[in-house]
């Protein structure tokens, strides 16, 4: 693997890139957990009047049955209308895939958006299910046999890690 891109330079990065295309009036909604991190630095960055949402995929994952997932998770706090919305799912990364499928499966149980735009920090490739990202801070490949997770620090500064499964 080569050396990973600082968090805070990627998300510098992934605002540079949405910033045409984004209105005040999209709304970002971070799947739980490094997504609402990163959907929070987004939308103050980007200056979006409306409010950010989070949303939690645990019940909509396809390996719910073998394990998968966390259960009882946070529930989802969509506090807009989605009806019609301009929606940008926001994670840390994107990898299977399978995530942000489950995302669209709960975000359509508040309604049909007219757009959804994805915006990651890294993807790490993988891909399982046709998903590609609109807006990545940075493109890498990593072993099947590791994971990249973001960290959060007391200070509030982000930081990936890459561990063993």
């Amino acid at each position: 693997m080569s050396k990973l891109t600082p968090a805070s330079e990627l998300s510098r990065r992934l605002a540079d890139a949405m910033r045409p295309t984004v209105t005040a009036d999209t709304v970002l909604i971070g799947i739980h957990t490094g997504g609402v991190w990163i959907a929070e630095r987004l939308h103050e960055v980007l200056g979006i009047k409306a409010p950010m949402g989070s949303i939690d995929v645990s019940y909509h994952r396809d390996d719910l049955h073998m394990g998968g997932g966390r259960h009882g998770g946070r529930a989802s706090q969509l506090p807009f209308d989605v009806e019609g919305a301009h929606v940008v799912i926001v994670d840390d990364v994107l990898a299977t895939g399978r995530t942000i499928r489950a995302a669209m499966n709960e975000l359509f149980d508040y309604g049909r958006p007219a757009k959804i735009d994805l915006a990651v920090l890294v993807d790490r490739g993988g891909r399982e299910l046709p998903i590609a990202a609109t807006w990545c801070g940075e493109a890498l490949t990593l072993p099947a046999s590791q994971m990249l997770e973001l960290t959060k620090d007391e200070q509030g500064d982000l930081a990936f890690r890459v561990t063993e499964k």
